[in-house]
């Protein structure tokens, strides 16, 4: 009888180690490299025109909920065998792109209320001049472009393109759309979980909120390194 079970365990642990063996293995880069949400770089109870509770809110639901799901989608991929049909292994690399932008918008967006810079410094501010004419039309189009998404979704971003060797202020009707080679400076987050919460349906209290709010340190940062 003792034999028997042996014998069965022994039968179990085998098959079982096989098919183990047969899944895809996670790399130790994809496991090292797994995403974490990065801590709000301001007081959340210092942020005129938006409040605490919706700016924590924000924070830990939708964004830190994107650097989760982008975790989990990376795992999924790194599981996906090499006979996958071809619409699941598009389906989620869709995914990743949506929240890795989610991710990283959302972290340029909380960055632009930190510091103390209520101005652009002299680099950004000149190519801004530059670019726009002046200070106040880009301001002008920048906060007009968030008002037209009001009652809808997406980002406002102002963006330095390599390419082109400016700044543009670009539309984004969701997570994947933005320029391709751009360096996002400055992020206005339209989705209504961004203001609802303070503002209702006013999304455009909102961007005039945001404008007020905006600090210029963490953009001139950006811009020197994508400039440089």
């Amino acid at each position: 009888m003792t034999k028997n079970l042996d014998r069965r365990t022994v039968f179990g642990v085998a098959v079982a180690l096989g098919a183990a063996l047969s899944l895809p293995q996670r790399s130790h880069a994809q496991s090292r490299h797994a995403p974490e949400p990065r801590q709000l770089p301001f007081d959340p109870r210092g942020v005129e025109g938006l409040s605490e509770r919706l700016l924590v809110s924000h924070h830990d639901n939708n964004y830190a909920g994107a650097v989760r799901r982008l975790g989990s989608i990376d795992s999924q991929l790194s599981e996906l065998g090499a006979s996958a049909p071809s619409f699941m292994l598009n389906g989620l690399k869709r995914e990743q792109l949506i929240a890795l932008n989610s991710m990283i918008l959302h972290e340029v967006y909380f960055d632009g209320f930190s510091g103390d810079g209520r101005a652009p410094g002299a680099a950004l501010g000149a190519r801004i001049e530059t670019d726009f004419g002046s200070f106040a039309r880009w301001r002008d189009e920048f906060a007009a472009m968030g008002k037209a998404l009001g009652g809808g979704s997406g980002w406002v971003l102002l963006t330095w393109s390599p390419r082109l060797g400016r700044l543009i202020n670009t539309w984004a009707a969701d997570h994947a759309m933005t320029a391709a080679d751009g360096c996002v400076l400055a992020a206005l987050d339209m989705y209504e979980h961004a203001y609802a919460m303070d503002y209702g349906a006013g999304a455009g209290a909102y961007v005039d909120a945001y404008m007020t709010a905006l600090r210029w340190g963490a953009a001139d940062a950006a811009f020197a390194r994508a400039e440089g």
